[in-house]
């Protein structure tokens, strides 16, 4: 039998974060942020208690307790949001769960806490422009091979709304494209997309140009050396095109996909047509898109109203 009183919560965290390094092997950052999550939480509980924190200490935690740390973090001069309280909150169930595995310790009390309800942010498309701008110029280099290439991959993104992950996983099996694609996004689920003959004309022509030997079951898209070309390339390319051309931080590949979702809506699309294309699961997630249309209307109302009464978006 663990005693629980002779493990402080500060030694347990050490062990936590190296099984989160180690077992889970999750990412340096991600790793930071449980720590200073946690941390924040074991001093305030130190502060609340007027002692140095142990094991038994936080299974003997009520419900009030968790509570009155959440407050804590809402208000005052270093108030966080209501995202950072739920991403916080799931801190602490995460490490509670890993105290339960490891040392039998439980706490009910942190189950019945109730975050706040995060309203989910709305996609950030691109206006038509924007996106025409984005596939017209594709890259700042200069190589008409590579020109060719980000064209085609831009083109996937919001011409067909592929994830960049899945315009990056094409193989050249896939070639040439005809007037549908079949492509397995989360969860392994496939989908047909239909597939424009812009689309299909510039993936085409990147083929062409593309001086790698491109092989039967090997990933179409290729980086300068040949070797498998990176979402990150394509994201720094596309930081590099917001500089140019101009454009919000918001315009990411994945603004492009939204842009996709978001253009075809306003031109009268089916919202379920519209979830098949994207595969989301639930319509619900699809359904976010009509806020960003609803939320555009409003701004051109407000600028164009003849008393110049600003309407809420």
């Amino acid at each position: 039998m663990v005693n629980l009183a002779s493990i402080s919560a500060h030694d347990s965290l050490k062990l936590f974060l190296d099984h989160l390094l180690g077992e889970r092997r999750l990412a340096e950052k991600t790793i930071e942020g449980y720590q200073r999550d946690i941390s924040r939480f074991i001093g305030f509980l130190a502060e609340h208690l007027e002692k140095t924190i142990n094991l038994k200490d936080l299974k003997d935690l009520k419900l009030r307790d968790f509570r009155s740390f959440l407050a804590f973090r809402q208000r005052g001069e270093k108030a966080i949001s209501a995202a950072s309280i739920s991403r916080q909150l799931s801190a602490l169930r995460t490490y509670y769960r890993y105290l339960h595995r490891r040392y039998n310790l439980e706490n009910d009390a942190i189950g019945l806490v109730k975050g706040p309800k995060v309203k989910a942010p709305l996609p950030k498309p691109l206006s038509i422009s924007g996106a025409a701008d984005v596939v017209k110029t594709a890259t700042l280099d200069e190589r008409p091979w590579v020109q060719a290439r980000n064209e085609a991959i831009m083109l996937l993104l919001y011409g067909a709304g592929l994830r960049i992950s899945e315009a990056l996983s094409l193989t050249v099996n896939d070639l040439p494209l005809g007037d549908n694609l079949h492509i397995t996004g989360k969860g392994g689920k496939t989908r047909v997309i239909p597939i424009l003959p812009a689309i299909a004309k510039s993936v085409e022509k990147y083929a062409a140009l593309c001086p790698h030997t491109l092989r039967a079951d090997e990933r179409m898209f290729r980086g300068v050396r040949g070797g498998t070309l990176s979402p990150r390339q394509i994201q720094a390319d596309m930081q590099k095109l917001r500089g140019y051309l101009g454009l919000p931080e918001s315009a990411t590949p994945h603004a492009l996909r939204h842009s996709f979702a978001t253009h075809l809506l306003a031109g009268g699309g089916d919202l379920r047509t519209i979830q098949q294309l994207l595969g989301h699961e639930n319509l619900s997630t699809t359904q976010r898109y009509t806020g960003v249309d609803t939320a555009a209307l409003r701004r051109v109302h407000g600028a164009a109203h003849p008393r110049g009464i600003k309407v809420r978006s």
